[in-house]
């Protein structure tokens, strides 16, 4: 209403008997209508709170593989480049160098970040050609907005706070038990004591390229396709001991399951792969330390 319709003059006028029907009716209509609103207004809230999970952010519509080819492109992957790389790559230099039966530590180290970087790139033409066609990389490391509340940056350390105490568990018990424990990766301790390019080499490699790799294959893409066809906790399970599998280390095999976990959970929670690519290589740092200084 204009300002000046405030200034016309006002006519009393006796209400009759149609005129109180007519306003009754009209207050009526109008309490139908408030309360219509504010039932649509506690049905957009509820149906927003259950829209919000309460653990995991993962969707059936986030699988980067289709649920039928899981299994098929996970075996794809590991023989055609993982086995083949791990157990053949060292096999190949020592050849072609001639350095056989053992390869010199600065020629391993050399050697360790070049079959990691070539299996990354690899896989990630491999995953990218058994990908959904519109499926994008970049998802993987995205921020849900209705959850801005899960800080991957707390998750992470959370985390790795976490496999930090269980490793301290697991050498006091080892100590406990066992007694004096030897290095139980002498080969890399060597390679870590002989010279800068070598260290150089070996935290490049286990700190920042083979985080990479594992997270965005065990977590991004075999997590995050199990989970669309079943619970969450199960695909956490099954994708862990995968990835405690494919180190082919039986007396670690309980201690990677358990951190497989732990990262499965993280990314879970945050829904971004940052947060588990972050643990892995805090962890892969935190064993190179013992490795060197112990």
């Amino acid at each position: 209403m204009s300002v000046t319709g405030w200034l016309q003059p006002v006519y009393v006028k006796f209400p009759t008997q149609l005129d109180r029907l007519v306003v009754k009716h009209s207050y009526s209509q109008k309490n139908t209508n408030r309360s219509s609103e504010l039932g649509s207004k506690r049905c957009h809230c509820k149906r927003k709170e259950q829209d919000t999970p309460f653990y995991s952010v993962l969707r059936e519509e986030d699988s980067p593989w289709q649920s039928g080819d899981v299994w098929t492109n996970l075996v794809l992957y590991l023989f055609t480049l993982h086995i083949p790389l791990s157990f053949g790559g060292f096999s190949v230099v020592a050849f072609l160098t001639g350095q056989q039966p053992l390869l010199h530590p600065q020629t391993q180290a050399i050697s360790l970040l070049t079959i990691q970087v070539l299996e990354f790139n690899a896989a990630l033409v491999v995953l990218k050609s058994t990908a959904k066609p519109q499926y994008k990389f970049s998802s993987f490391f995205e921020n849900n907005k209705l959850l801005s509340d899960r800080n991957w940056f707390l998750s992470s350390a959370l985390g790795f706070g976490f496999i930090a105490l269980l490793v301290c568990l697991t050498s006091l018990l080892a100590d406990r038990l066992l007694g004096f424990k030897t290095v139980s990766n002498p080969t890399l301790k060597e390679i870590l004591l002989h010279n800068d390019i070598s260290r150089v080499c070996c935290v490049t490699a286990y700190c920042i390229v083979t985080p990479l790799l594992e997270e965005v294959v065990y977590r991004g893409f075999l997590l995050t396709s199990l989970s669309s066809t079943m619970k969450w906790q199960q695909a956490v399970v099954i994708s862990s001991v995968v990835f405690s599998a494919i180190h082919f280390s039986s007396e670690n095999f309980v201690q990677l399951f358990i951190i497989g976990c732990v990262l499965g959970c993280s990314y879970c929670w945050t829904g971004n792969l940052k947060s588990s690519i972050v643990i892995h290589s805090l962890y892969n740092a935190l064993t190179l330390f013992i490795t060197y200084f112990y």
